[in-house]
């Protein structure tokens, strides 16, 4: 029996995974037929309303009037600004390239949180982040279709928004679980990306069926099941066992990639995504260590909505502390 749970614990997580790492292909295929806007809205929208038909299942509550703000930035951030810019990104950076680039937003929030919230900068952290903006640094200056252009630094913006977002999940945790600021952020996201309707109207009216197909999956799959499968998991299992699953996101994304796109990524790009991935371990061995003294202390962490940096706080409606990193959001 208690096989058999470990068993479909770790076939969520690794579900997960395989579906964040296949949403850098399928935007690319998505872009090519769509374009940017209409892609973006499309699978936001998309994602949106499957969250909220599984809302009354997962018993997602309605959210305070005074956290309205914090919703609405996280929404603009981590949705709708982050999509934005990840799309328009790869329209000239490969799909294995950006996934790489994406990497690195824990080091984005550390530094954000330092900064917003007051956490203290350990050494870990500062050599963990310069590390991994290095890595992202060799990763940009790549030759080839991951080369040092102003898409690969769209990209890296794109990193930043999503960083901003999980430093503004962080108070939102302290009172609601992963799953309802997901779909918070969610809904928010698709309000404030409604000036785009129009645009993908048009472009939905003329786009090749496999593009239509990939804003279908990426809405469905990576963005809403991707979410739900992932507070499954992360709630069952140890949170070093959790965070060091999203660090597969990226090599897996490049066997997709090359499996789906044929994007074969150049070596310099390779060692600077291992690079960076070394400098999001380092940076999340504070985290790990953090959550460890949490532990002891009886507080725990809460599952929040993308990247591998731990958010502390108690489940508000159960009362259960619950141990969960951020997953990769592609």
């Amino acid at each position: 029996m208690q096989l058999s749970l470990m068993s479909s614990r770790l076939l969520a997580l690794t579900s997960t995974v395989v579906l964040w790492a296949s949403a850098f292909p399928a935007i690319r295929v998505g872009v090519d037929g769509l374009g940017v806007q209409a892609l973006s809205f499309l699978r936001i929208v998309i994602a949106a309303v499957a969250l909220l038909l599984v809302a009354p299942f997962a018993k997602v509550r309605i959210p305070r009037c005074r956290d309205l703000p914090l919703i609405a930035l996280c929404g603009a951030t981590g949705i709708t600004a982050y999509q934005l810019l990840l799309n328009w990104g790869e329209v000239n950076v490969a799909a294995g390239t950006a996934s790489l680039l994406i990497a690195i937003v824990p080091a984005f929030s550390v530094l954000l949180g330092s900064l917003f919230l007051k956490e203290r900068l350990s050494r870990n952290i500062v050599l963990g982040t310069v590390v991994a903006l290095a890595g992202a640094a060799i990763v940009s200056m790549a030759k080839g279709t991951g080369g040092f252009t102003v898409s690969a630094l769209i990209v890296l913006a794109a990193a930043v928004a999503q960083g901003v977002y999980h430093v503004a999940t962080k108070p939102l945790l302290r009172h609601y679980t992963g799953l309802e600021v997901a779909t918070y952020a969610m809904v928010a996201g698709t309000l404030l990306a409604l000036p785009l309707a129009p645009a993908t109207w048009h472009a939905a009216l003329e786009a090749p069926a496999d593009a239509l197909a990939c804003a279908l999956y990426l809405g469905l799959l990576p963005s809403a099941l991707g979410f739900v499968i992932w507070a499954y998991a992360v709630a069952r299992l140890p949170l070093a066992t959790s965070t060091a699953a999203l660090y597969l996101v990226a090599p897996v994304a490049l066997v997709i990639s090359f499996v789906w796109l044929g994007e074969v990524p150049h070596l310099i790009e390779l060692a600077g995504g291992a690079v960076s991935v070394a400098g999001v371990i380092v940076i999340n061995r504070r985290s790990q260590a953090q959550h460890r003294r949490g532990e002891r202390g009886g507080v725990l962490g809460r599952p929040a909505a993308d990247q591998p940096v731990t958010a502390h706080g108690e489940d508000a409606r159960r009362g259960e502390p619950v141990p969960s990193p951020r997953p990769i959001k592609e």
